[in-house]
């Protein structure tokens, strides 16, 4: 595994976490920007109902996209609800290799996802669908409502280590005693301390390398 891929934002060695080391059955899961890849259909349906051509993914540098994105308030709000409210008739994708890591990791352990989405129904339906090797009651998933109130869930189901995209939340994991890993994105490009990985892929790696 590349030492580049747990390095954080400014460069600095993250603390080492070697292949293999992290208890499967004491990791959870973020979903928008970790397993759903909901910006990029944000995106799409900004340009296919609006007109917003010039929209781009790079360009989501924070999670207040006012602050980021030339888009009115009403359509980010009007767009976001849809998504959290209809993920499977949007279309949805998982990013690359998250079916498969995650079905591997079924095998063995119930997986937990914690989000702060405000319902729970529609991103389990589309965790059912998109997971089809994985049995449904193999998939968790907790809504919270709130990012803020993850920790308090976490801490319950005892959770260790959580693959999070939102670099708040993970300061919050860190200060609680539980180890963030970042899920590399464009909002998350901040300076930061803890492991990270780019993609899927290496986080296979980091969960399964010498097996």
């Amino acid at each position: 595994m590349s030492t580049d891929s747990l390095r954080p934002a400014s460069g600095r060695p993250a603390p080492l976490l070697r292949p293999g080391s992290i208890p499967r059955d004491r990791l959870g899961f973020d979903i928008d920007g970790v397993v759903a890849d909901i910006m990029t259909t944000f995106l799409d349906l900004a340009r296919e109902r609006h007109g917003r051509d010039h929209l781009r993914y790079e360009q989501i540098t924070t999670f207040y996209l006012e602050e980021c994105l030339d888009l009115e308030p009403w359509i980010i709000q009007s767009l976001i609800r849809e998504l959290i409210d209809r993920p499977q008739e949007l279309t949805v994708s998982p990013f690359p290799w998250a079916v498969p890591v995650l079905a591997r990791l079924a095998e063995d352990h119930p997986l937990i996802f914690v989000t702060a989405r405000d319902r729970a129904d529609p991103i389990q339906r589309w965790l059912n669908t998109t997971l089809a090797p994985v049995p449904p009651k193999a998939i968790w998933v907790l809504a919270t409502g709130d990012p803020d109130l993850k920790i308090d869930y976490l801490k319950a189901l005892a959770i260790d280590y959580f693959v999070e995209d939102r670099l708040e939340t993970c300061f919050d994991l860190a200060a609680r005693g539980i180890t963030p890993i970042v899920f590399a994105q464009p909002w998350n490009r901040r300076s930061h301390p803890f492991p990270e990985v780019a993609d899927w892929q290496e986080l296979d790696r980091l969960l399964f390398d010498g097996e």
